[in-house]
């Protein structure tokens, strides 16, 4: 069974959304180190880098919580996969702070599965403009779990091979 921690529209710039918690900005190369996937920034102790299509504007944005790992859902097309461990209150936060959301999570070790779709779209798009409708959407499940490597479930777009390719390299 899920619990919907949050649902709605995020600002992003620069491409990014996070999960914060401990009071620390989140270093994009520090996030990726030693991962295979670029779209799920999960080295920094208590962060989450979460990369989007979209250069500028809104997303749309969900974070759901499971008791367990929730089958995979095929219509993504893009799925990656690493742990997190929040340290302390996790909150959904948009670039440089501007606005965030509290995560009811609980200082344990969880899977953190980061989906989306319409990545290449919203990039090719750049920015939307409040008027315009959503391109690109993201699902974030987190469910208990202990540590284990990052993986790529799914990789059908451009802009997400390429951030792959960053976390690679």
């Amino acid at each position: 069974m899920a619990r919907t921690l949050f649902d709605g529209e995020v600002p992003v710039h620069y491409g990014q959304v996070y999960v914060e918690s401990g009071g620390e900005y989140l270093d994009l190369q520090k996030s990726l180190a030693g991962q295979r996937n670029g779209l799920l920034g999960a080295a920094e102790p208590g962060g989450l880098f979460l990369i989007t299509g979209l250069h500028t504007g809104d997303v749309g944005f969900t974070v759901e919580l499971h008791e367990q790992a929730p089958p995979l859902d095929d219509t993504w097309e893009e799925i990656v996969e690493a742990s997190y461990q929040p340290a302390g209150d996790a909150s959904l936060v948009s670039w440089g702070g501007e606005a965030s959301w509290p995560l009811d999570l609980t200082e344990t070790d969880y899977r953190a599965r980061y989906s989306a779709l319409r990545m290449d779209e919203a990039n090719e798009l750049d920015t939307r403009l409040n008027d315009e409708p959503l391109v690109d959407r993201y699902l974030l499940q987190l469910w208990p779990a202990p540590p284990a490597p990052d993986r790529i479930l799914k990789q059908t777009s451009d802009i997400a091979a390429y951030w792959h390719g960053v976390a690679g390299g």
